[in-house]
């Protein structure tokens, strides 16, 4: 126990998780739950050792500038475009993440907004609940169909591959993949994925689910010119980041009907989200929730947790970003 080292949670969190933290550092916690301003929050990481921090919460060198303490942030996320990691690296901050204890929920959840998605259920449960239900047609909220379809999946990782079980394994699907480089082939032959170019997913995929990390390299990865390429009636689905769509592409294609549908749990400026977005009725949103059972966020708490406590008793932590910046620490 050192309570001469100072950690700061972020956002409210597990009070057991709070309770182990205690155990080894004086905290500053935000239980009350209201976002400190970006001066407060300055303020803040000028006075603590360490940070537990969610993905709405920023660290980069504008709110850095002059700290000479912080020395460790664990974010409570896989990922991490909160973080300006090269600033942080360049400052010899250890950044970590919660990778893996989130992969199964995450892709749960992405094959629930495939399903929701495909066979119009928000549209048709907002249908019933305004009493506008009131006989049957053959084409009463016709969808597509899930099973023997086409999934394209652009990202391959570990939630990518969780999700290409549900489908092949599960669903029967066709499971197309694009990645920065093919699986290897006993992986692919486990998952019946085929590893395609990006432009042959888009334009085969009766689904395509994004599952990418964001960086500025990606940003509106799918817009106008890649909607268009994608089949007439198909599915867009987004469990990675908001600013992989151009949301406004998006909504003319909803608009147009060239999309059948798009199923999102991000967004670009979430929370605030696009009205043309909010105004569309085949779409279903969710907000960021992906990794959202008690069971996982309480799993990424405790890693984010585990971070910290191994950073400082131990000269280590489990999931790094920039592993570099504690090789040049322990020289």
């Amino acid at each position: 126990m050192s309570k001469s080292i100072t950690v700061a949670v972020a956002r409210p969190i597990f009070p057991e998780v709070l309770v182990r933290l205690r155990e080894h550092f004086t905290v500053v916690d935000n239980q009350g739950g209201q976002p400190w301003s970006t001066q407060s929050w300055a303020q803040c990481l000028q006075a603590c050792d360490g940070v537990l921090t969610t993905m709405a919460d920023p660290l980069n060198a504008g709110l850095l500038a002059g700290n000479t303490r912080l020395k460790v942030a664990a974010n409570m996320a896989v990922g991490f475009n909160n973080f300006n990691l090269p600033e942080l690296t360049a400052l010899g901050i250890v950044a970590t993440n919660t990778p893996d204890v989130l992969t199964e929920t995450t892709a749960d959840l992405g094959f629930a907004l495939l399903m929701a998605c495909a066979r119009r259920m928000s549209e048709s449960e907002r249908y019933l609940r305004e009493g506008l239900w009131s006989s049957w047609r053959y084409d009463f909220f016709a969808g597509a169909e899930v099973h023997g379809s086409t999934l394209g999946i652009l990202g391959m990782g570990r939630i990518g591959q969780a999700v290409a079980k549900r489908a092949s394994l599960g669903f029967g699907m066709q499971v197309l993949y694009h990645n920065r480089h093919p699986l290897p082939s006993e992986t692919e032959r486990v998952l019946k994925a085929q590893f395609v170019s990006r432009d042959e997913l888009l334009e085969r995929a009766d689904h395509l689910m994004l599952v990418l990390p964001y960086s500025p390299d990606v940003h509106h990865t799918i817009g106008a010119q890649e909607i268009a390429r994608m089949k007439a009636g198909s599915h867009l689905i987004n469990i990675a980041r908001g600013g992989l769509i151009d949301e406004n592409a998006l909504a003319d294609a909803l608009e147009s009907g060239h999309l059948g549908g798009a199923a999102l749990d991000v967004f670009e400026n979430e929370p605030q989200v696009n009205p043309r977005l909010l105004a569309q009725k085949r779409i279903v949103m969710t907000p960021h929730t992906a990794s959202s059972s008690l069971k996982t966020r309480l799993a990424m708490a405790n890693l984010a947790a585990d971070n910290l406590i191994d950073f400082f008793f131990k000269g280590s932590v489990r999931t790094p970003l920039n592993a570099e910046v504690l090789t040049r620490q322990t020289q």
